[in-house]
């Protein structure tokens, strides 16, 4: 049986096709200002990167900030039952999962079901998401892609305790009249964002085999800060993070069909 999870985000649209418990298709597009547009192209790709035709999806389960524009879907689910659903799907032993994205941060304690027990989100501020990172590259004038490599050349600790884009932007505006070198502004920046991410996990307890999805994921600098504040070795990370929401909702699809 083949299903698709459609994310509609503020930042980027996803979708994930799975066939029988794997995944066979992707696509991802910017959202912009037409989200039911991106949503056909997202799940246009993803189609044609399986290999198959529209038809031959039976079911669709929609979720993301814009899931309203997600017409075809048979049903939406809110992110942290697609998070928990993700986590479980790529690693059953996971416990705690945090989903790091444009716009905001969550973190879920999940069950051997990946059913959400507890959870939390950070909403009301962009310091702990990855827009966060991307304003931050631009005052530091380096790519988003070159942040986290960056901050991996620092072993300085520089407190950053600002807890909002604007104020943050200027610490670093200060930071960087006093010559710190961009390292070090990096690496702060990544710890600042780690621990706003770590202090929420600790609202509803640290579980071993923390699983993190959301598109920060990609980002070294920031897990390599989270490592760091959960006293962790090891962070299990699936491939293209990214697609974290739109696999539980193909999980979901798939569940409910």
């Amino acid at each position: 049986m083949i299903t698709a999870g459609i994310d509609c985000g503020a930042k980027n649209t996803k979708t994930v096709i799975i066939e029988d418990g794997q995944i066979i298709g992707k696509g991802s597009v910017l959202t912009g200002f037409d989200q039911q547009k991106a949503v056909a192209d997202s799940l246009d790709r993803a189609i044609k990167a399986a290999g198959i035709s529209n038809h031959d999806i039976k079911r669709i389960i929609g979720t993301g900030s814009g899931q309203k524009a997600i017409k075809m879907a048979a049903d939406t689910i809110n992110e942290i039952t697609a998070m928990a659903r993700a986590a479980n799907f790529h690693n059953p032993n996971a416990r705690t999962v945090a989903d790091v994205g444009a716009e905001e941060g969550r973190a879920a304690k999940i069950d051997e079901n990946g059913e959400p027990l507890d959870f939390v989100i950070n909403e009301k501020c962009a310091a702990g998401a990855g827009a966060f990172v991307e304003a931050m590259a631009r005052a530091l004038e380096v790519t988003l892609e070159d942040m986290g490599p960056l901050s991996l050349q620092s072993d300085k600790e520089i407190p950053m305790n600002a807890q909002c884009v604007i104020f943050a932007e200027s610490e670093v505006v200060g930071l960087i009249h006093a010559k710190t070198p961009k390292p070090d502004i990096s690496k702060a920046i990544h710890d600042a964002i780690a621990n706003r991410i770590v202090s929420m996990i600790r609202r509803i307890g640290v579980y071993e085999d923390v699983i993190i999805v959301g598109g920060v994921g990609r980002n070294p600098g920031f897990l390599a800060s989270m490592k760091r504040e959960l006293k962790l070795d090891k962070l299990y990370v699936p491939d293209e993070p990214e697609f974290g929401a739109a696999t539980g909702a193909a999980v979901v699809a798939a569940e409910t069909a």
